[in-house]
């Protein structure tokens, strides 16, 4: 996410720093810990975090659908590894 643009990345994170402060989902939160018990930086596990919500916004704006809470679940459970659409 690095070499995109700034403002779009700082949307996706603050979405992330919303969902774990609210923990909602749950499994934001849950997959926040995981990573960083896995020695992952806390800005790099809320950056993996980030690329799972993207692919659904993405989706969401592409095909005009609902966001896939479903499919954004699996993905969390997926990280690090990368998100599928």
């Amino acid at each position: 996410m690095d070499d995109h643009n700034p403002h779009l990345k700082a949307a996706f994170i603050e979405t992330v720093e919303n969902q774990l402060e609210n923990n909602d989902p749950p499994e934001a939160r849950e997959t926040f810990a995981r990573l960083m018990n896995q020695g992952v930086s806390e800005d790099d596990a809320k950056v993996y975090i980030a690329q799972a919500i993207s692919i659904e916004v993405f989706d969401l704006m592409r095909n005009q659908r609902k966001f896939d809470s479903a499919r954004y679940v699996k993905n969390l459970k997926r990280l690090p590894h990368e998100p599928k659409l």
